[in-house]
């Protein structure tokens, strides 16, 4: 199927000033707030990281949120005797946070702050909230300094060359200058979890090899349903492909924010989610990043137009093929997109139970519909599908970013931030 290809401006995150949204409670509007600062961070950070930075904001939130609350254990400090109000706890936390880890965005996150708070009729600088938030952040910060992420000097990893192995693309398609760039956050996969006992507790095993048949059927699918042009897309599922071209972190968030507003009316509960949620998503990153790093299978782009050099007889390559979308700058699997969903779907099917539906929104001005209602279940399988019609996985590494990701999610909401207790 042919398809004009995507104007690159609407396949990014939708940009937004710091503004103070109406959420369903403070935890949520300090999400959207927090979201935006990690999305419009310069210089931009590399997807996997977006996670750690929220994982790290609603550490401190939760832990500010339950001084008041007591329902469940905190992830850093235990803090007793909380006064004053809750919302300037959830604001403070979130502020020392993100000033720590964006100093730059410092100055315009305190304006945001203030205004927040200010509009709440709360003192940002007198109410005892803002106290008990300040000893949350600084717990997190300080439990997290040490967890082995931006090492300075940063690694560089650009790959191989043997048949098989990853190495920086390049692509024709317009975009962000992602492709031909050594491996985004190689260290990544070294960070210490939030929940999980080490990075390689939920390590795969390796992909197919380049000459099994397993191989053979996944490269032939992501070469005839992935392609830009001459594709054999249905319409239905180009349309998929468009919906999923947002930044994926920003529209997880989202989809979490309306969770609340219409599932969530405890603040607690909602704190925990936020929390939780991130952590578990971080941990399975994490391991999909120590997957990438342990076994850099190279991408569909790389692998269809070397087909004719990689020693299978079964695999026909084309110098000529593109993906529907440009290829993200690290290995193939395991897949970050369904890593995420994986472990974003396992704790809301441990909080909610398999029947769970919710919304997704892409802010893809040519996403048809802009909408789409899902299950646990339905969004595996779509976001499995999706990173085959874009041409930029094999459907190997999105089954096993999935698996990995509803173990680290069940890890995660046994063992994390528990009812107090249990």
């Amino acid at each position: 199927m042919n398809r004009t290809r995507i104007i690159p401006a609407l396949c990014a995150a939708v940009v937004l000033a710091w503004t103070v949204p109406a959420g369903a409670d403070s935890v949520s509007d300090w999400n959207a707030i927090a979201s935006q600062t990690v999305a419009t961070a310069m210089p931009p950070r590399a997807a996997p990281v977006f996670f750690l930075d929220l994982a790290t904001v609603h550490a401190a939130i939760h832990d500010a949120v339950q001084a008041y609350e007591g329902k469940y254990e905190p992830y850093a400090l235990e803090i007793s005797g909380a006064t004053g109000a809750i919302d300037a706890a959830v604001a403070k936390a979130a502020l020392d946070v993100l000033s720590n880890r964006f100093p730059p965005q410092a100055a315009a996150l305190l304006i945001t702050y203030t205004s927040y708070l200010n509009g709440k009729g709360i003192n940002p600088v007198t109410d005892p909230g803002v106290a008990i938030g300040a000893a949350a952040a600084s717990a997190v910060i300080a439990k997290r300094s040490t967890d082995g992420s931006f090492p300075n000097p940063p690694p560089v990893n650009n790959g191989g060359t043997d048949p098989g192995e990853w190495r920086p693309t390049t692509s024709s398609l317009p975009g962000p200058p992602l492709s031909g760039s050594p491996m985004a956050v190689p260290w990544f996969g070294q960070v210490t979890p939030f929940t999980l006992t080490s990075p390689t507790q939920y390590r795969p095993g390796p992909p197919p090899a380049i000459n099994t048949g397993r191989y053979t059927r996944d490269y032939n699918e992501t070469k005839r349903l992935g392609s830009d042009v001459n594709s054999e897309r249905t319409q239905e599922q180009t349309d998929l492909a468009v919906f999923f071209t947002m930044n994926f972190g920003t529209q997880w968030e989202l989809a979490l924010r309306d969770i609340v507003a219409a599932h969530v009316p405890d603040i607690a509960d909602s704190a925990r989610l936020f929390a939780l949620t991130n952590m578990a998503i971080t941990d399975n990153v994490i391991t999909a990043w120590d997957c990438k790093v342990t076994y850099p299978l190279w991408r569909p782009v790389t692998a269809i137009q070397e087909g004719d050099n990689d020693g299978n007889p079964h695999t026909e390559g084309d110098v000529n093929w593109r993906p529907f979308i440009n290829t993200p700058n690290y290995p193939d699997s395991c897949s970050g997109a369904n890593s995420v969903t994986g472990a974003a779907t396992e704790i809301l099917n441990q909080l909610f139970g398999e029947h769970f539906e919710f919304v997704m929104t892409s802010s893809n001005l040519l996403a048809i519909p802009p909408t789409r209602t899902y299950t646990i279940s339905s969004i595996r399988q779509d976001v499995e599908d999706v990173r085959v019609y874009q041409g930029i996985h094999f459907r190997d590494a999105d089954i096993q970013g999935r698996q990995n990701g509803i173990k680290v999610g069940k890890w995660a909401a046994k063992h994390a931030l528990q009812p107090v207790g249990d």
